[in-house]
């Protein structure tokens, strides 16, 4: 059963860094487009970051430009979301996500999800 674990989460004060790693099983996802999403209590799941799998192009979303790089390492099966100048706005649960077609912000597009880490700013 393919898989995607996500590890990393953590409380942290605001201006603080973590590193989430989304690391796959089950099957491999390294000609994959991977995405990471996050969802905060009482929010929609909204869209973070999302890297393709042979180019590097990546995307972000305006609220985490300049603070946060999604960067994959496909002989490890893994892709990590770099979180730097973290804000008490950026507390949510963070999944990573796998799509077979496409670089896209589009979460219906994507077809595996792993279960989440949660990441708690304090101010």
């Amino acid at each position: 059963q393919p898989q995607l674990v996500e590890s990393g989460g953590g409380l942290v004060q605001a201006g603080g860094s973590l590193r989430l790693s989304c690391a796959a099983s089950g099957r491999t996802f390294r000609t994959w487009y991977m995405g990471w999403f996050r969802q905060a209590p009482g929010k929609e799941r909204e869209f973070v970051a999302a890297i393709s799998w042979n180019t590097g192009t990546t995307y972000s979303a305006d609220s985490v430009k300049g603070r946060f790089t999604i960067s994959r390492d496909n002989a490890k099966d893994t892709v990590y979301l770099q979180m730097n100048s973290l804000k008490p706005e950026d507390t949510a649960v963070y999944y990573c996500a796998a799509n077979s077609l496409l670089l896209t912000m589009n979460s219906d597009s994507y077809e595996y999800w792993g279960q989440g880490t949660q990441v708690t700013v304090s101010s």
